[in-house]
């Protein structure tokens, strides 16, 4: 047997070994916290750099650039294997698993298409229902790294107004709406992604996300929107803030790169904090750094352990930090 061909086989091999133990502790475990969405396998062997989310009865995931020169028609042999292995893990269908290829991509959109296919599904978390695409982008709608803080923000949304920048499709809207929030103002300037949000509202009949409504879906560039709302002196007792990393959406003045512009948005969301609002702060950049010097007369918490749940322990879990004026 080819060399390279031997070591696929050996990799995939240890793949769906890993796969298979881990699938049996994290399904378990699913069912009882009432979701079907998880992370399985997080670069967990070092030479099989893929990270792979469990939706129902399906796989979505990312290979990470590998750290050497490959021969591409090898590595999509490579992948295919993996694939396969993945597939027999869980026992499922190979085409019910998706792999894209992740690596740096500084300054593009965080939400960039990769195929037209439309492989969709009805996931469930917390006795919600979300839609995801698990084969066109390389995120699928709904992020299992953020399911505790999802789940902290419906505990304390009862009653009040609540803005969400940087809404994507909504899913932490929807969680609020869901613990009794009095408004829920959601803030993209995607529409492709504002209509998936009215989507995700729907599934949980949570009544009309038009202008008039409790739950406004609102196209805006994040940075235009928070200067407006200071000059109309408008306030939120609840905000959350969950940016991409990098974006240079055509629709933008400018691009956003989350390490130089965190201050900006942050200091521009406290601004339309009502006394007591808490504003949450989450962001997935690597080597993320905060210096909470940066606002004084605001008490900041870091949330990281608060919201690592039992499939990310002893993962890469997203910085996430609660400010309260």
């Amino acid at each position: 047997m080819d060399s390279s061909l031997g070591k696929t086989a050996a990799q995939a091999e240890m793949l769906e070994n890993r796969l298979r133990k881990r699938y049996k502790h994290l399904k378990k475990w699913a069912k009882r916290s009432g979701t079907d969405v998880f992370r399985l396998y997080d670069r967990d062997i070092p030479e099989i750099p893929l990270v792979l989310d469990c939706f129902g009865d399906a796989l979505s995931g990312a290979l990470y650039k590998r750290p050497y020169e490959k021969d591409e028609k090898e590595e999509r042999l490579w992948l295919s294997a993996m694939r396969e292995a993945a597939a027999r893990a869980l026992e499922i269908e190979a085409s019910h698993v998706f792999i894209k290829f992740r690596e740096p991509q500084r300054g593009k959109t965080q939400y960039q298409r990769f195929e037209d296919v439309h492989f969709e599904r009805e996931v469930h978390e917390g006795g919600l229902t979300f839609r995801v695409n698990l084969s066109d982008y390389l995120d699928t709608g709904l992020f299992p790294d953020r399911r505790k803080m999802r789940a902290l923000i419906r505990e304390e949304a009862a009653g009040k107004k609540v803005l969400n920048l940087f809404c994507y499709t909504a899913s932490f809207s929807v969680y609020a709406a869901a613990g009794g929030a009095a408004q829920v103002d959601s803030v993209d300037l995607s529409r492709t992604y504002l209509d998936w949000a009215a989507i995700n509202f729907s599934l949980n009949g949570l009544g009309a996300v038009n202008e008039n409504g409790r739950y406004p879906l609102i196209r805006a560039d994040v940075l235009s929107f928070l200067s407006a709302a200071e000059r109309e002196k408008r306030s939120w007792d609840m905000i959350i803030l969950d940016p991409p990393t990098f974006s240079n959406s055509k629709k933008m003045d400018s691009t956003l790169d989350i390490k130089r512009d965190h201050q900006t948005l942050i200091k521009g969301a406290l601004k339309l904090l009502k006394s007591g609002g808490r504003l949450w702060f989450s962001t997935n950049a690597r080597h993320f750094r905060l210096d909470t010097g940066d606002f004084p007369g605001v008490t900041v918490k870091d949330m990281e352990q608060a919201i690592t749940d039992e499939d990310f322990v002893g993962k890469k879990i997203p910085k996430c930090y609660l400010f309260q004026v």
